[in-house]
């Protein structure tokens, strides 16, 4: 909860090209679209200050990357509240309001009604090396995808145009292997996070990938106080499904980051064998009928654990120390 409880909302439901903005001041709504680059940040400011007066308003919006990220940053630079808020919850919310209304003006007030009654967390940006490890994790994923593609094409291709794929795959390959020395160098060129990254090299099954991916995650600017708080953050909290004497099959939430899931998925089979701590810890869940999935969700959430108190105390992985 924020430490402030704003009585001025404002929900933005943003897109590629414009975002709408929904106040919500003592109950009434007003309504405004803008373009989605810096003329149009430049011109909310402006629409939202005589609006407010000196009541600083909770500007709240879905934490949607690409598209959320520049008007945060630049309203947080102006020095205003900002919220971004996991979409999940948005649509849970209008889902408990039995919400039928879908056009980017009723998800605005939506999102406006949510800042009030929920009072969201503030948004705290990143600091500028982690977001620069950010955007160069992201441009590995986007070329192993495009790689993915070519790769498609190339098992149907005709031959007039094998080596023109062949071309565009070995340019890949190529960037990719670049951007994994870029992500790997300017780790090391950064004394905090060489330091921080040399920690989380200690613990057995953590490999480079997982090590960029495990810095973004437990960076200082997320005020994670527990490693619980993380695992709900990379969405594999467990999620029982349970009604009287009904209990059907436990699932992990999914609700978070997923690429973070998705690069601890192997590190967690890979320490499952090597890591001393984990292998007990998954041998005991096997042997108490755990399938092969549970087990390695469980091995990965073993992992944050672990990772959160390496940081946490400064010190190297130790097996002899139970988290």
């Amino acid at each position: 909860m924020s430490q402030i409880s704003f009585k001025i909302t404002m929900g933005v439901d943003i897109a590629k090209k414009k975002f709408d903005v929904a106040s919500l001041i003592e109950g009434k709504y007003k309504h405004k679209t803008f373009t989605n680059d810096k003329l149009g940040f430049i011109a909310f400011v402006a629409w939202l200050l005589p609006l407010c007066g000196d009541v600083n308003p909770l500007i709240c919006m879905e934490a949607t990357g690409a598209y959320s990220l520049p008007l945060a940053d630049f309203l947080a630079k102006q020095g205003h509240s900002v919220s971004l808020v996991n979409p999940a919850k948005i649509h849970a919310f209008g889902k408990s309001e039995l919400s039928r209304a879908k056009t980017d003006k009723a998800d605005a007030k939506l999102i406006a009604r949510y800042a009030l009654m929920m009072q969201p967390p503030l948004w705290i940006p990143a600091p500028i090396n982690i977001r620069e490890l950010q955007s160069l994790i992201r441009r590995v994923e986007h070329l192993l995808e495009m790689i993915q593609m070519e790769r498609n094409r190339q098992e149907t291709a005709e031959d007039n145009v094998v080596d023109s794929i062949n071309t565009v795959l070995a340019t890949l390959e190529a960037e990719l292997k670049a951007t994994r020395k870029a992500i790997h160098d300017h780790i090391n060129a950064d004394p905090d996070l060489k330091q921080r990254g040399d920690l989380l090299d200690s613990i057995p099954g953590i490999g480079d990938a997982a090590i960029a991916y495990l810095l973004i995650a437990l960076s200082a600017h997320h005020n994670f106080n527990h490693a619980k708080q993380v695992v709900a953050f990379a969405g594999l909290a467990p999620a029982p499904r349970e009604s009287g004497q009904w209990r059907g099959n436990t699932h992990i939430a999914k609700n978070g980051d997923s690429a973070l899931r998705k690069a601890l998925y192997m590190p967690a089979l890979v320490a499952w064998r090597y890591n001393p701590l984990i292998r007990v810890f998954c041998e005991r869940l096997k042997a108490n009928g755990k399938n092969g999935k549970a087990v390695a969700c469980a091995a990965m959430r073993k992992l944050i654990h672990i990772a959160f108190g390496v940081l946490k105390s400064g010190k190297p992985f130790d097996p002899n120390y139970a988290v």
